[in-house]
């Protein structure tokens, strides 16, 4: 262990001595700032992977187009909102563990987290692998069918890949390495292009639709083996003290108590805005279509405020790792001057964009009447949703995921999509009354999130980290 005092202003530890309290507004508003940057590439760079493969299938024909999004979207909701939440853990117990100068926990909290998702792809390849029978109780074109189930099982064989990045990049980010994945995806993206030109569309070598799932899953695997290499070559060792089994493989219960709450937060949001797709179809085809216009330009518009909550909580991490409550606190007024900027941003960006959003996915003047009305209230939905991302991400920082699940599961459940249901339906206000229900929970949620971050117990929060211990 590394015994000494964590420099929060150098990201270093100083030598055993009293405590520099350098943290200030100012010094912490730039360090996030400037962490945030690379974050914000990142999760673009990552989010237009699958949306390549949707465009190259797309290319081929409606048919194509249909069982990408339809296997995508499965494969997002099932595989990478998973993945995703279980690594969630990582950003209260690595920056935790970093921050307490215990670098070597660092390593197997990561090595135990990628363990614990490589048991549990197994039993999502089963799902994957088998997912048409299912489908084609609900799909009655046997041949998209089809098409979907083949794409999934393709896309199978990327999900360890994909999972082991996922990881990767909590891994460095714990140790302020927030650039790493940058780099990766940076290179990754041309040969993301050209593999899916070569798979896709190559006269010769080119294997139709199905060569882009094949693509998405070496692009993967390409991305946690370059990730390896950043840490071998370039930076990361420091927190690595060699393979551990024994330990990656036990006390999986004081992760899991973190994993699985992260999991229903991410979830809960992603299978909330399918549901309203699933319920837009009843609305007709201009509706759906509005409704699938908007829910991916809320796709994109979350990965901002996502990337700097990520920031956000790795710093407040360190700083509940090193006990240093007034810097957490100084952190976690920076997280929400920053929701604020986001919200405005954001809410801009739609609002008086929405016209030009629209023509950018279709020319149906019907679609564009309908994507109008729900872009506007998706755009004021922006403005509750930056603080309720910007407050999860402090809740992780503070390993409180737990009582982050337990809002989004009453914000979404409880609320947004009974009551949407209610003004869509019996309301007969159409699209326009579940977007009015989703506002309401986005609204809850980000003042529920509020209120538990103002009552905090930092005190006790520091406790309960200590005792969390590899």
């Amino acid at each position: 262990m590394l015994i000494g005092t964590y420099d929060h202003e150098h990201d270093n530890y100083l030598s055993v001595g009293p405590r520099r309290h350098t943290t200030t507004t100012k010094s912490e508003f730039k360090f996030i700032s400037r962490s945030s940057v690379p974050l914000i590439i990142t999760f673009f760079l990552q989010y237009f992977i699958s949306v390549t493969s949707i465009i190259a299938a797309g290319k081929l024909g409606p048919k194509e187009l249909a069982a990408a999004s339809l296997a995508v979207c499965t494969f997002n909701i099932t595989g990478l909102a998973i993945f995703q939440g279980m690594a969630t853990s990582l950003d209260s117990l690595c920056s935790q563990a970093y921050g307490s100068g215990n670098l070597h926990h660092v390593g197997i909290y990561f090595q135990r987290c990628s363990a614990m998702g490589l048991v549990f792809t197994i039993p999502l390849s089963v799902i994957w692998w088998y997912l048409g029978k299912l489908l084609q109780l609900m799909i009655p074109d046997q041949e998209l069918v089809i098409l979907t189930q083949q794409y999934l099982r393709y896309l199978t064989s990327g999900a360890p890949g994909l999972l082991l990045f996922e990881t990767g990049k909590r891994f460095l980010q714990a140790q302020h390495l927030f650039d790493a994945a940058t780099w990766v995806l940076v290179v990754m993206a041309p040969i993301n292009f050209v593999l899916h030109w070569i798979l896709v569309w190559h006269p010769v070598y080119g294997l139709g639709l199905m060569g882009a799932p094949i693509a998405v899953s070496i692009v993967y695997w390409l991305m946690s083996l370059l990730l390896l290499c950043y840490v071998l070559f370039v930076n990361g060792k420091k927190c690595w003290n060699g393979l551990d089994l024994q330990r990656s493989f036990s006390n999986w219960g004081s992760m899991l108590s973190l994993a699985i709450p992260g999991v229903v937060m991410v979830e809960a949001e992603y299978l909330a805005f399918e549901v309203l797709t699933i319920l837009a179809a009843a609305f007709g085809t201009e509706a759906l279509a509005a409704q699938s216009i908007t829910s991916n330009v809320a796709a994109l518009t979350f990965q901002l405020p996502f990337a700097i909550a990520v920031a956000a909580s790795t710093r407040i991490g360190h700083f509940v790792g090193s006990k240093d409550i007034r810097s957490a606190k100084i952190a976690t007024r920076i997280s929400f001057y920053f929701a604020t900027f986001i919200a405005l941003f954001n809410f801009s960006f739609i609002y008086f964009g929405r016209r030009y959003i629209g023509s950018f996915f279709t020319d149906s003047e019907d679609v564009l009447r309908a994507s109008d009305v729900i872009l506007t209230l998706a755009a004021f939905n922006q403005i509750g949703d930056a603080f309720n991302v910007l407050g999860a991400g402090v809740l992780r920082g503070q390993g409180r995921q737990r009582i982050g699940s337990v809002l989004n599961l009453v914000s979404y459940y409880l609320i947004a999509l009974p009551v949407g249901f209610y003004f869509a339906f019996p309301g007969n206000k159409g699209l326009v009354g579940l977007w009015m229900g989703l506002i309401l929970g986005v609204i809850f949620l980000a003042l529920g999130e509020g209120f538990v971050i103002w009552r905090s117990d930092w005190e006790g929060i520091i406790i309960l980290s200590e005792r969390s211990e590899a």
